[in-house]
């Protein structure tokens, strides 16, 4: 009873008006209990009716009454605070279901301030105090609480894990050497950890740099989302003066056109701010895995630094390449020059000029990224022949001219311009604009071939620097023999590392000015990329060396293997 009289009812102390324990308080005639403040306050906003009442039972008094402080309840009040900042006090100390309680401790049991890798024993603050002052206890190694200790406890033989088994990758206690773990090698489960540790820093540093890189590539796609913004808005402004010449005649399709390039501009920066969020979520997820790693790697306790080594120290896939390929472009302005060209030619309006218009909006888009697997190279594959006009006369076309053979006899082709004259090289038909992908697989005994693309002005006939593909600034040039690549252009030379194949990859993205160059086998390999600024159409080339060494063009054909393992290497030649 006397317990129960030291504890007031908070609620019975509080003022209805603020709801907080009372202060300084004061009883009204009808027996209700403000704080003085809060009772003033209430009737300064009655005074100008000059009825005051009381706000829980609505009692009236006239005049205004003269209030004074209730001293029992300022006492009972003050007792309240006292006591509760006391329980409050104790039960910081007691171990609740959240904390790590002493094990030490009988009864209710305290807060844990340390636990003990050698005793495996967490103690309160009382009971650890024989490790300060015992010498032997002094060596003992304490850790901040930890309600896994237990983890350290071999489940065969009840001993401490002190022993990493290298054969097994798992921590044993002694008795298991002697045991199932006989003739393992094994080393100290600190010395499994310096070394795990040290791997774990490598793991960070990667974690940083993607994180560096995602950043990186963030604002390399702010940038791209702008430049479009800006291109959209000029084309826009432009057709608008240019369709103003014309409007008596084409009001209709200026409302089409523009209509056309705001959707296109929606849905490419629609397409950038996906690729931004992915990025954005990469980033976060990089950045907590990295939090992750260090906490596992200021981890004292080396026994539970193993345990959840694995699971920490473990790295998802990237989602996204780490390169993010802006294209210098000038993203709308072939609409400009398609509207300019319908302006001066009013007359074919209804005919064919609208489709041009229409192809050139639609052409507008952003390239992200290069293609990471062979599937996505081919979604790009171009149907691509041989010009029998442009090909050497010892040159043999079959395969409805997309195989080509040195045969060393004349093929009796008729003269033309196009042909090559002095060296054994033959153009595609096609002329290549836009992004394009074509696979060419060669054979026989010489082994060599040169893999090109060439503008169509390229000379014909000549010494060696006007004709040969990669002598030239006309044209780029794969050289591959038996044993080695190298890449030609311009008449400069420069050394290609990479796995050899008999079948070569070519990428190229006119706009973007990307031509690229891979070995195609169970792996798909970068060779070797241009980033140059192409101004006209170009045209696949072959070029042969040795007798009865053919060449064979593959726009579509897949190799039978899996296709996982089409994934894109790194540059081998950088």
């Amino acid at each position: 009873m006397a317990q129960q009289r030291k504890q007031p009812d908070s609620e019975k102390l509080s003022c209805s008006i603020c709801l907080d324990l009372l202060k300084d308080p004061v009883t009204t005639s009808c027996g209700h209990s403000y704080c003085m403040d809060c009772i003033k306050t209430h009737w300064d906003g009655e005074d100008k009716k000059g009825i005051y009442s009381c706000p829980q039972c609505r009692k009236t008094f006239t005049p205004r009454p003269v209030l004074e402080k209730h001293v029992l309840l300022a006492e009972l009040v003050e007792e309240l605070k006292k006591t509760g900042l006391q329980d409050a006090a104790a039960d910081l100390c007691y171990a609740g279901p959240e904390d790590v309680s002493c094990d030490v401790c009988s009864g209710r049991k305290l807060k844990a301030v340390k636990s003990c890798l050698f005793c495996l024993v967490s103690y309160c603050e009382q009971h650890l105090q024989p490790h300060y002052d015992v010498a032997q206890l002094k060596k003992h190694q304490l850790v901040e609480p930890s309600k896994n200790l237990q983890e350290n406890i071999c489940s065969c033989h009840d001993e401490v894990m002190k022993i990493f088994c290298l054969t097994d990758q798992q921590l044993i206690c002694y008795l298991c050497t002697m045991d199932e773990h006989k003739g393992h090698e094994t080393v100290s489960a600190a010395a499994e950890r310096m070394k795990k540790q040290k791997e774990l820093e490598v793991s960070r540093l990667n974690v940083q740099q993607r994180i560096q890189d995602r950043q990186k590539d963030m604002e390399l796609l702010q940038q791209e989302l702008e430049a479009i913004s800006v291109s959209a808005d000029k084309t826009v402004g432009d057709n608008e003066k240019m369709f103003s010449e014309m409007i008596h005649l084409l009001q209709n399709r200026r409302r089409d056109v523009e209509q056309q390039i705001r959707c296109q501009q929606k849905t490419e920066a629609s397409r950038v701010k996906e690729l931004q969020e992915k990025l954005e979520q990469e980033i976060r997820d990089l950045k907590r895995k990295d939090t992750e790693m260090k906490q596992l790697s200021d981890t004292p306790d080396h026994i539970q630094f193993l345990h959840n080594y694995p699971s920490v120290s473990a790295l998802s896939e990237s989602t996204h390449s780490s390169s993010i390929i802006i294209r210098p472009l000038r993203y709308f302005e072939d609409v400009t020059a398609a509207v300019k060209e319908l302006r001066d030619h009013l007359q074919d309006i209804l005919r064919g000029t609208w489709t041009n218009i229409s192809l050139a909006i639609t052409e507008v888009d952003v390239l992200l990224s290069e293609p990471e697997t062979r599937a996505g190279f081919l979604k790009y594959s171009t149907e691509i022949t041989l010009d029998p006009n442009t090909a050497h006369r010892y040159l043999l076309l079959s395969e409805k001219n997309r195989k080509v053979e040195l045969t060393g006899q004349d093929q009796c082709y008729a003269d033309h311009p196009d042909r090559f004259t002095d060296y054994c090289q033959v153009l595609s038909r096609e002329s290549l604009t836009g992004r394009c992908y074509w696979e060419v697989e060669w054979r026989g005994e010489g082994k060599r071939v040169r893999v090109a693309v060439a503008k169509n002005n390229i000379c014909r006939k000549g010494d060696l620097h006007e004709c040969v593909f990669g002598q030239d600034d006309k044209s780029w040039s794969l050289r591959c023999n038996a044993g080695s690549y190298t890449f030609w252009h311009n008449n400069t030379e420069t050394p290609v590392s990479g796995p050899l194949s008999s079948r070569i990859g070519v990428y190229l993205d006119h706009r973007a000015g990307i031509l690229s160059f891979y070995s195609v086998s169970d792996t798909m390999t970068l060779l070797h990329k241009v980033q140059t600024a192409f101004t006209e159409p170009l045209h696949a080339g072959v070029g042969l060396c040795c007798f009865f060494d053919t060449a064979e063009l593959h726009p579509t054909r897949i190799i039978p293997v899996s296709e996982d393992q089409f994934m894109f290497s790194p540059d081998l030649s950088s």
